[in-house]
């Protein structure tokens, strides 16, 4: 499994939703490689020596947590924001009426006492409240910024920073939102002008929360992994026998759902030896997180096994059984194991049946669970998570902050899960007329009428930020820190939306020349036209550079523009390889869907990629074929997609080794 793959399956198998921030998967395990834009692909996912101590602790570490082991040594989390977030307007998801600050989630292991330390950027010049609750509840409100102001010898009044503030709570162990926020001082406050000086000048802002505890813990408490790991619980005067035969319960339970299989004589006995020797240390309850800890290392929960049949011929291929079907469906959609309801109808046999998989495969697109197919799959495809990375000069773009790079991802990612989840056509993602946006966004794009920190669906009238070509984050990804790049535009549709990737470039490439001989700036058009004279760029330049320009109207964070860096005229038209001329996004996009299946196709290779672990072969290129022309029977929906991916025989089929 990749590390997010495993990160979904102890969530899964445990019900550990939200694991604390010290507990992360992401924390614990290394990042996994990735190629072809995927890091899920089997070449690269190899077990080292020190990758296995790294996943021996992190066992250790969940299994307690899972159990509620009492003797925890008390956790310490650390949640720190951004220094570019402004925290002037609401947060969504902490109270209405409140201002900046955050809300996170965790799974607290025990009951007990727990610190909640807040943290300040900097001094408040005149008194706050400060709100913080859990679960929706205020636990505390307290007040910052009364410290009086001092003169320096200069006559010039400083403030001493505003101390940081514990509070000691009362908390049930399971998973906890806790939030931390500013009260309005008033109604004055909320007027724009007043609260964007206020906010940089005066108003303070939150730097990190921390939580930590328990502090003299009180037992493991009732949580939704509890419940689901216990579901049996003999009582403290039960015999070793009906232990025993409880953790037997259990542990089937368990492995059922962690190995994708029945489980055996051998697997209960492997996992009931460690339970004994933690039924010798602590008990009962010792004993099954002993157990847990050896089963998230197990062969059997780590690797997808699929064993090839007792009888095959050299190179012969097979079909994989339902068990192992049932496996490849659940991390192709989920990311994450199976559930009973697919075990179930696998250990019967009949999820070969094509109307029983049929079935299957649209309930589970209709889970929750398959907004993977966003966050793991689309992310990758579209390189979304680099967003994250880029920095654009604060000296160009100074209106350039945090919250405009969270709203970007955000946008993309409600926009993609409107497509592939409500089954929509795949070509929307390139011409839908909506999206996604908050006051921030929707003020960085001109959009009126938008008002709030909270997400909505609107309809754009103007057909140039149409799809994905037109969002911030694809065109500030594709962007440098200082100007706009027609080759990373270009190069990123060729490769992502027309499975046509340039080759790499050559060493020593020189830098554009941005003025002419005499001095006089160059347009991007005609620096890219000299850089395009040198025959060894020009091959490659002249398939790139066209698609490019076609978004030079906007600027490098996604901004529309007429004029250019040098302030020159921007030319957005262009001429593709066949002779067609397009000028603009609109007209790119109307190119690019007049053929709608080489987009299709790209789609087809890499959810195909995505879905079988490896990169896809010449050999593949006749199932694909059929799969987009079945898809076009039902106008390219996204379902229709997966479906043929499923059916297909790479995905229920595998060749002898």
């Amino acid at each position: 499994m990749s590390r997010t793959e495993y990160q979904n399956a102890v969530r899964d198998l445990l019900a550990l939703d939200d694991l604390p921030k010290e507990l992360d998967i992401a924390v614990m395990l290394p990042a996994d490689n990735a190629t072809s834009g995927f890091d899920n692909l089997a070449d690269l996912l190899f077990v080292s020596p020190t990758l296995m101590e790294r996943y021996l602790a992190a066992a250790r570490k969940i299994s307690r947590l899972a159990v509620g082991d009492p003797t925890m040594l008390p956790i310490v989390d650390t949640y720190q924001l951004d220094r570019d977030l402004v925290q002037d307007g609401h947060v969504p998801g902490l109270p209405l009426g409140t201002r900046g600050g955050t809300r996170v989630r965790s799974h607290l292991p025990l009951d007990g006492e727990y610190l909640i330390t807040v943290q300040f950027t900097r001094a408040a010049r005149e008194p706050h409240d400060v709100e913080i609750s859990v679960d929706g509840e205020r636990v505390n409100l307290f007040t910052v910024g009364e410290n009086p102001p001092k003169r320096n010898g200069s006559g010039v009044s400083t403030f001493d920073a505003d101390p940081d503030v514990e509070v000691r709570v009362p908390l049930r162990a399971g998973p906890r939102d806790v939030a931390v926020s500013f009260l309005p001082k008033s109604g004055a406050l909320a007027e724009g002008s007043v609260r964007a000086y206020r906010s940089r000048s005066r108003q303070p802002s939150i730097a990190s929360l921390i939580i930590s505890g328990p502090f003299g813990a009180d037992g493991a408490g009732d949580t939704p992994s509890r419940r689901r790991i216990f579901g049996c619980q003999p009582g403290a005067a039960a015999s070793d026998t009906d232990q025993a035969s409880c953790a037997r319960t259990i542990l089937a339970a368990l492995a059922r759902r962690a190995y994708r299989r029945p489980v055996t004589e051998d697997d209960l006995g492997r996992l009931l030896q460690f339970y004994e020797q933690g039924r010798t240390e602590g008990g009962f309850e010792r004993g099954i997180q002993r157990s847990i800890e050896r089963l998230l290392v197990s062969p059997e929960f780590l690797f997808r096994v699929e064993r090839e049949p007792d009888v095959v011929s050299a190179d012969g291929v097979y079909p994989i059984n339902d068990l192992e079907l049932a496996s490849r469906l659940s991390f192709f959609l989920w990311s994450s194991i199976p559930d009973d309801e697919l075990l179930e109808v696998a250990t019967r046999g009949e999820l070969r049946d094509p109307a029983v998989l049929d079935r299957e495969v649209r309930r589970m697109l209709a889970d929750p669970r398959s907004s993977a197919l966003v966050t793991n799959f689309a992310e990758q495809w579209l390189f979304l998570r680099d967003v994250d990375a880029k920095e654009p000069d604060a000296g160009f773009f100074p209106g350039f902050d945090e919250n405009l790079r969270q709203a970007f991802r955000t946008e993309t990612t409600l926009f993609v899960d409107s497509v592939l989840r409500d089954d929509r056509s795949v070509l929307d993602l390139l011409t839908a007329n909506h999206t996604f946006v908050n006051e921030r966004l929707a003020k960085h794009y001109g959009i009126p009428h938008v008002y709030g920190s909270h997400f909505r669906r609107v309809d754009q009238e103007d057909g140039r930020r149409r799809g994905l070509l037109g969002q911030g984050s694809i065109l500030t990804l594709t962007s440098y820190g200082t100007r706009t790049s027609p080759v990373l535009r270009g190069k990123w549709i060729l490769e992502n939306l027309l499975s046509s990737p340039p080759p790499p470039p050559p060493p020593d490439v020189p830098s554009l020349d941005a003025t002419t001989e005499d001095g006089k700036p160059r347009s991007m058009r005609e620096a890219m036209e000299q850089h395009r004279a040198n025959p060894v760029c020009a091959s490659c330049h002249s398939q790139m550079d066209p698609l490019g320009f076609a978004l030079e109207n906007f600027d490098a964070i996604g901004r529309w523009r007429d004029r250019g860096e040098s302030n020159l005229p921007i030319d957005a038209s262009g001429l593709l390889p066949n002779g067609t001329r397009f000028d603009g996004p609109a007209g790119l996009r109307a190119e690019l869907v007049k053929a709608p299946e080489q987009f299709m196709t790209t789609v087809t290779e890499k959810l195909m990629t995505y879905a079988l672990g490896r990169g896809v072969e010449h050999f593949d290129a006749p199932t694909i074929r059929a799969i987009v022309r079945d898809a076009a029977r039902e106008d390219y929906r996204f379902a229709s997609v997966v479906v043929g991916i499923v059916n297909s025989t790479p995905f229920q089929m595998r060749k002898a080794q």
